[in-house]
C-alpha cells in the first residue's frame, strides 16, 4: 500500500523513479525530438496568451479538451506514449485514453497554483504524472485551510493524484532560476466519451 502524501480531502501517491537511468533519458529523447510540441495558449482576462512553455495533447480518439478557454484536438498515440502508457498503467491498476505533455525549457518556465478540474475529464479519477529531465518541486495547497504539501519529482518518476483531490486542492510547478535544463512531465488521463 503507498503512502498518500495528503493529510486529508483526497490521494497523491507518489512512486518514485519507475525507469533507471539509461531508460530515462532514452525517453527523455524521444519526446524532446518525436512529439509535436506547440507553444501553450491560454484566453485570460479577455486576451489571448502565448505560452514558451510547449504542449502536446494525445489520445486514443480526437478528443476535444478544452482549459484556459482554449479547446485542443487529441493525435493519436505514438508508440513511445503507448509503451509509457502501458507501463504507468501496469504499475498503477488504471487505465487512460488520453495524454497532456508539457515541456519546459528551464527552470524559469512553470505552472501557476491550478486544479485539473475540467469537465471533460472523469469526475474523481487517476491522473497519473510522469515526469522526465530536470528534477523540479511539485506543490499542492488545500483550496480551503491553505496546507501545503511539497516534493522533488525525480527524472523517470511516477506520481499519481486521485479521488477528490481535484475538488479539494490546487497544484503547481514553481519557477526556479536554479534549473537550466528541460524537463518533460505527462499526465496520463481519461476522457469522458459524449
Amino acid at each position: 500500500m503507498r503512502t498518500n502524501l495528503l493529510p486529508y480531502d483526497g490521494i497523491v501517491n507518489y512512486y518514485g523513479r519507475i525507469f533507471d537511468g539509461p531508460a530515462s533519458d532514452r525517453f527523455l529523447s524521444l519526446l524532446l525530438n518525436h512529439i509535436d510540441w506547440r507553444n501553450d495558449e491560454a484566453i485570460i482576462f479577455g486576451r489571448k496568451i502565448v505560452t514558451s512553455r510547449k504542449v502536446a495533447w494525445y489520445g486514443s480518439l480526437p478528443f476535444e479538451y478544452t482549459y484556459s478557454k482554449v479547446t485542443k484536438t487529441a493525435l493519436p498515440w505514438t508508440k513511445t506514449l503507448l509503451e509509457l502508457k502501458s507501463c504507468v498503467e501496469e504499475q498503477t491498476g488504471e487505465t487512460f485514453n488520453s495524454c497532456l505533455l508539457n515541456l519546459y525549457h528551464h527552470g524559469g518556465e512553470g505552472m501557476a497554483w491550478h486544479s485539473d478540474g475540467e469537465a471533460d475529464l472523469k469526475k474523481n479519477g487517476a491522473i497519473a504524472s510522469l515526469s522526465f529531465g530536470a528534477e523540479r518541486k511539485f506543490a499542492f495547497k488545500h483550496k480551503a485551510t491553505g496546507a501545503k504539501v511539497e516534493l522533488v519529482l525525480a527524472h523517470g518518476s511516477l506520481l499519481v493524484m486521485k479521488g477528490t483531490t481535484q475538488a479539494h486542492w490546487l497544484h503547481r510547478l514553481p519557477v526556479t532560476r536554479k534549473i537550466h535544463t528541460p524537463r518533460v512531465n505527462l499526465t496520463f488521463r481519461t476522457i469522458m466519451e459524449r
